[in-house]
């Protein structure tokens, strides 16, 4: 059986291990990986608007992994719309880079549930294999963690080499044209980053736990017998 402390340390990394597998799950589900403003070019230029009046040509747009919309704004008020990236958009984005994100997410919620399950086993008792040990539960999270990065310097590549937002911005526009003043990655983005930060705080726990912590034993006193005594 492990003592009170790998106890701890291993409950305590079974926690991160599940809330990491929760924060992919909620970040996949959500559709604020992304936001910006987009201007109508077209519009903008057509009436050679200035500095104050380019305000009414500057709309929003947010988007996710599966999702996301959009207020056009082209001198004539906003205009909101919503859109799919499966299946009409991804002919528009990166598909390969796209459907890697993805697979890269699923994986790691896959190692993330296997880093659980063996912290769980760990806090319980000693494996006798090492692969069930602690040195299992670092590959496992060194896995987990390994493709959230994976995921999320993926999609900052498809946002800034490939202009995912731009290209998602004038999807099926065949007037206007929209261009990108400002992007900023938003909460289920950094819910991806806060997973493969738990995957590297759980490496430190492991490697905690292998630290011999000397247990304190109270010394019993040992009753010494005298010739007074056995007089007495």
């Amino acid at each position: 059986m492990p003592n009170c402390f790998k106890k701890t340390l291993f409950a305590l990394a079974s926690a991160l291990s599940f809330v990491s597998f929760l924060l992919i799950v909620i970040a996949m589900g959500t559709q604020k990986w992304m936001t910006g403003k987009i201007l109508c070019k077209t519009g903008a230029d057509l009436v050679n608007a200035t500095d104050p009046e380019l305000v009414k040509f500057i709309g929003d747009i947010y988007y996710g992994l599966f999702r996301g919309g959009k207020i056009r704004q082209c001198g004539l008020g906003g205009r909101r719309s919503k859109f799919t990236i499966f299946p009409h958009l991804l002919k528009k984005l990166n598909a390969a880079l796209h459907v890697m994100i993805l697979i890269f997410l699923c994986v790691a919620i896959s190692f993330a549930l296997v880093s659980f399950g063996f912290c769980i086993l760990n806090a319980i008792k000693v494996p006798y294999r090492a692969i069930k040990g602690p040195a299992g539960i670092c590959l496992w999270n060194l896995l987990a963690g390994g493709f959230t990065v994976l995921a999320v310097t993926s999609f900052i590549a498809a946002v800034k080499l490939h202009r995912l937002t731009e290209r998602i911005a004038n999807f099926q526009e065949n007037v206007f044209r929209f261009v990108i003043l400002e992007e900023w990655y938003e909460s289920s983005f950094w819910l991806c980053v806060a997973s493969a930060t738990s995957h590297l705080v759980n490496l430190l726990l492991i490697a905690i736990s292998g630290v011999h912590v000397p247990e304190f034993k109270t010394k019993t006193e040992e009753a010494t017998v005298t010739a007074e005594d056995i007089m007495y």
